[in-house]
């Protein structure tokens, strides 16, 4: 591959002891007035887990992961990390770039939808970390919304699948499955992708593809994590009002997959594993959390695919279509284009309430 090409990992970012929380989370809030008080009383979850996010910490096992898949594939690009809202910055990422060499590189975010948040921030994001090193910046392609790749959902299939096993033998059979995904506001949601309301149809045809690999028929989708004033709608329903609904109807026991997350964000460890798994225990209602994708070595394979892929563009003569465009469909294409992803009205899910 070209010698002056990269592999750029681009993350949400994350405190990483009780003296960055506060910081963290001003950088997060930042240009919205979000009082000091309201940012301590989210800092109290971090309080939980020693004031450590895990987000960074997977994020260097997902890039020690991506080093060895891209050695044994024969992918012969340099990694570098870069984040949103912590160190290490995208803007001092792109500058180590710029020093190192470094002319073009493929992004790839961790985050697999399409919406103002999950997608178009991220493209944001890195233009102003490139606007920031100036003119000499690396050009950065970003890796369009990867959630239909097959190893994308195989991931959450062979995770729910242990945490099915972790059940009781006489109620894994009949536990519900309950997908999660962050909440946004409808305005952002009705405004995400190309034509409007591709965030919640991503999310459903990932959960409908896990749930036909289970043999399941029948499963729910829920939210986790909204935030903001009450008066402002936000994609229901809650997880914690999901989980009461099927308590009353007669669930037996339940399987929470977060298919909106690639790793263990502070929303999955505390949303879930804590708020969730309260409710759950308030209500008699067995519960079981599948794990994130994190290192698990088909979602680092598909990574290396998705590279390969974008990767061709760049040699000469040029190749046929990527192999991953016809595996994602046609529509992709249409993706991450001028209009699409509009931040749309009401507060985006960055709000302290719902940080990463």
């Amino acid at each position: 591959m070209a010698t002056d090409a990269a592999f750029l990992l681009v993350s949400f970012g994350g405190p990483e002891g009780p003296d960055d929380v506060m910081p963290f989370l001003r950088n997060v809030t930042a240009g919205r007035n979000v009082p000091d008080d309201r940012l301590a009383a989210v800092a109290e979850h971090y309080d939980l887990f020693g004031g450590v996010s895990p987000i960074n910490e997977q994020c260097r096992e997902l890039m020690a992961a991506i080093v060895k898949d891209f050695a044994a594939s024969g992918i012969d690009l340099p990694v570098y990390w870069g984040n949103r809202n912590w160190h290490p910055y995208l803007a001092d990422t792109m500058r180590q770039m710029t020093a190192e060499g470094v002319t073009r590189a493929i992004a790839f975010a961790t985050s697999a939808y399409s919406s103002y948040s999950s997608c178009r921030q991220y493209t944001d994001d890195i233009e102003r970390a490139r606007a920031a090193v100036g003119e000499n910046a690396p050009r950065v392609v970003k890796i369009p919304p990867y959630f239909r790749h097959p190893g994308f959902a195989e991931a959450f299939t062979s995770a729910t699948a242990r945490a099915l096993a972790s059940l009781p033998e006489a109620i894994r059979d009949a536990a519900d499955l309950v997908f999660t995904a962050h909440s946004i506001p409808e305005t952002m949601a009705a405004a995400s992708g190309p034509t409007g309301g591709a965030y919640q149809a991503q999310l459903a045809e990932v959960a409908a593809r896990v749930a036909a690999q289970l043999r399941r028929n029948t499963w729910r989708l829920a939210y986790q994590s909204r935030s903001g004033p009450p008066t402002v709608p936000w994609l229901e329903p809650d997880i914690g009002d999901c989980l009461t609904a099927l308590a009353r109807s007669g669930s037996v026991g339940v399987v929470v997959v977060p298919i909106g997350f690639v790793s263990d964000h502070m929303e999955v460890i505390f949303d879930l594993d804590v708020e969730a798994a309260r409710t759950a225990r308030e209500l008699n209602l067995p519960m079981a959390r599948a794990a994130t994708p994190g290192t698990d070595p088909g979602f680092v394979a598909m990574i290396s695919s998705l590279v390969r892929d974008s990767a061709s563009s760049w040699e000469s003569p040029p190749r046929a279509a990527p192999d991953h465009a016809e595996m994602l469909s046609s529509d992709i294409a249409s993706l991450c284009g001028p209009g699409c992803c509009s931040r749309g009205g009401g507060q985006s899910p960055s709000h302290p309430q719902a940080i990463t």
